[in-house]
């Protein structure tokens, strides 16, 4: 074997985007950016799209000392394998000291230039990730998702507090929808990668409990889920255009919820189901927080009672 092909490349950009897990990041920024045009009142623009960049590179930050704690868990799993600590493009303390870097430069500008409640909130955010859900609660209990669920939740909360620099119950539902969505969104993951968390000895709830019980609770928390999503019409926080929106798309994915509480999988099976599920778990919370956005400018501009 030519031995050149044997070095490995040194690290660029590249690898330390990958380390902020862009793809979840979409879906932070995206909520976080909901919560922002969503709350009553207004922010200067440049105001708020720092709040939204703080929001981004506290969650980059978060995510690269996830994977600075998890290199040698992400090398036994083929899912995670080819990411840059397990194939050897970065060093892990180069991946900590970027993750500590992005996470205190986040927090700090959120303090300074929007304000303090948010920035606490977004601190606490990546300290629940990085600490309490990476270190402490995935190794431990196959509770770690619903728990460590509220990692997640949080940058809409921030987005709203961002321009309000107050708590009221509003923002405190967009957290909840998401803290009660993420059960049922990764264990649909789950149920067709368990094979690589058994692997590495994560207690996932389909290694620990079982397909059955997942698949159930899997059912439960979509069940769950709607009461949460149309909670915000119900207290008068939003409009029927979010009120409807949010009930048809809750009662889409309990039917998508069904046929994989339902169903048992047998040897070779591609487990369809379940990636449907997954699949529409992301584009609900992308419409419903969507949707959540219309009907404020709606409101905002008086076409709604």
């Amino acid at each position: 074997m030519d031995q050149a092909a044997t070095i490995k490349l040194p690290a660029d950009w590249r690898d330390f985007y990958a380390l902020t897990k862009p793809r979840v990041m979409s879906l932070v920024i995206f909520t976080g950016l909901c919560g922002l045009l969503a709350a009553p009142g207004d922010i200067h623009p440049v105001i708020g799209f720092t709040a939204i960049l703080c929001i981004a590179l506290g969650a980059g930050g978060a995510a690269a000392l996830n994977q600075w704690w998890e290199a040698d868990l992400d090398a036994g799993m083929k899912r995670t394998q080819g990411r840059p600590l397990p194939a050897g493009r970065l060093q892990k303390t180069d991946a900590r000291d970027f993750g500590v870097l992005l996470s205190a430069v986040s927090v700090a500008t959120m303090g300074l230039a929007v304000n303090w409640l948010s920035a606490a909130i977004l601190a606490f955010s990546i300290v629940y990730y990085a600490v309490v859900y990476t270190i402490w609660l995935k190794p431990r209990t196959p509770q770690n998702i619903v728990i460590g669920g509220g990692a997640g939740a949080f940058p809409p909360l921030i987005g709203w507090v961002a321009v309000t620099g107050t708590i009221t119950p509003m923002p405190v539902l967009l957290f909840a929808i998401i803290f009660m969505w993420t059960p049922p969104h990764f264990w649909a993951l789950a149920l067709f990668v368990q094979s690589d968390y058994a692997k590495v000895g994560i207690p996932m709830m389909p290694v620990v409990k079982g397909e059955v019980s997942t698949r159930r609770q899997i059912l439960v928390y979509s069940v769950l889920l709607a009461p949460v999503a149309i909670a915000p019409w119900l207290i008068g926080g939003t409009g029927a255009v979010y009120g409807i929106g949010a009930l048809a798309l809750s009662l889409a994915f309990i039917a998508l919820s069904i046929p994989v509480a339902t169903r048992r999988a047998v040897e070779g099976d591609k487990m369809k189901p379940e990636k449907r599920l997954f699949a529409f778990s992301i584009l609900y919370l992308f419409a419903l927080f969507a949707i959540l956005v219309v009907d404020r400018l709606l409101a905002g501009q008086g076409m709604l009672a």
